[in-house]
């Protein structure tokens, strides 16, 4: 009787002095009640829910693989770069111009097809652009993509920000939305405003659900294999090299780390490396996923990987990759109860705004880095 009294008072303490987490953890065990009584009686399909998840996993990849260099920009430059979107964006159009150049070599003009064929006509599909297809177009674009990305970044911070390193955080982010603006509208001026298709369909293989099936196709699995693969590389390199522990020793204190001899300039320089090279391989990524391009799509998930480095804690990598995760499948799943259309949006955003009301300094708080 003693122990059950004091479990009650335990309780009641929780309740009085966290109500709104508990209205939170209440909502959260009715909608999981929801959906898994909805599977088992029949009114919610297992095969939609699981290409929801699924989707949401896809998206979510791409969103932390996009948000970790996010995340090393802040935590050792100390600024929220709101050009983080336009790398994206650039660095996919630089590496898709590479894809189209090899697949449709000889068959469509040169400028064309560098230029992801803005005339003519000349589309993904009617190249057979795809990892089954044309899998060394494919995978020089990826890398493409990343070494292109790089050369830009360290440009724009030879030119813009490293002038203006000693200003502060609000200087440099400034700088940063007036780099994003010019960035996507040169894109617009070389490659055009248009929208374009990619790929062409792949084949899949069908994974039986109970009452369906969810189908994987080959790009799926590309970016599954690709966006892990970096993950790893860069947990390896933060953890196991001399340049990782310099990078995480920056983090925790610059000033700390510059008296004690890390070559700080040389930190801030393989930062953009990795966070410009895994930006413009995330852009690319997520063409070849969804098979279309435009010049705005890397600004609009930019939203998506703020919240993600957000939610996850800000300077985060581990942070920005989990953050990422919960975003994406967020936003699929919550299509179960919301109308389509941008609502998932909405989820996403709230899911945000309601782990920062619980937990104002993100999921992975002080852990910054690594």
């Amino acid at each position: 009787m003693a122990a059950i009294g004091e479990s009650y008072s335990r309780g009641r303490t929780v309740v009085e002095e966290r109500p709104f987490e508990v209205l939170v953890g209440l909502a959260g065990l009715l909608l999981l009640f929801d959906l898994v009584s909805g599977m088992a009686t029949g009114r919610y399909s297992v095969s939609r829910i699981g290409r929801f998840v699924w989707d949401g996993l896809m998206y979510g990849l791409i969103i932390g693989l996009a948000g970790i260099g996010l995340s090393l920009t802040y935590g050792i430059l100390q600024f929220a770069n709101f050009a983080h979107g336009d790398y994206i964006t650039s660095g996919a159009f630089m590496g898709w111009g590479i894809t189209y150049v090899i697949a449709g070599w000889g068959s469509a003009n040169f400028g064309h097809l560098l230029l992801v064929a803005p005339q003519g006509n000349v589309t993904g599909g009617l190249l057979e652009i795809g990892i089954t297809s044309t899998p060394f177009a494919v995978l020089v674009g990826l890398v493409a993509a990343g070494l292109a990305t790089i050369l830009l970044v360290l440009l724009l911070d030879r030119i813009v920000y490293r002038p203006m390193r000693d200003a502060g955080g609000i200087p440099l982010l400034i700088a940063s939305i007036g780099v994003a603006f010019a960035l996507r509208y040169l894109v617009v001026l070389v490659y055009s405003a248009r929208t374009r298709g990619t790929t062409l369909r792949q084949p899949g293989t069908a994974i039986p659900l109970v009452d369906g099936s969810l189908l994987v196709d080959a790009h799926d699995a590309t970016l599954l294999v690709a966006t892990v693969a970096l993950m790893v590389g860069v947990h390896l390199l933060l953890q196991r090299t001399k340049l990782g522990k310099a990078m995480r020793a920056m983090s925790d204190n610059r000033d700390l780390a510059l008296i004690t001899g890390i070559p700080t300039e040389r930190v801030i320089r393989w930062t953009w490396i990795i966070g410009g090279g895994l930006s413009g391989m995330a852009g690319y990524l997520m063409v070849l996923w969804t098979g279309t391009i435009d010049f705005q799509f890397g600004w609009l998930l930019l939203l998506l990987i703020f919240a993600a480095v957000i939610l996850g804690g800000i300077g985060s990598v581990y942070g920005a990759i989990f953050g990422g995760l919960v975003i994406g499948i967020a936003m699929r799943l919550s299509l179960v109860w919301l109308p389509t259309g941008d609502f998932d949006l909405v989820a996403a955003f709230g899911i945000m705004i309601l782990v920062l009301l619980l937990k104002p300094q993100g999921l992975f708080a002080g852990r910054t880095t690594a």
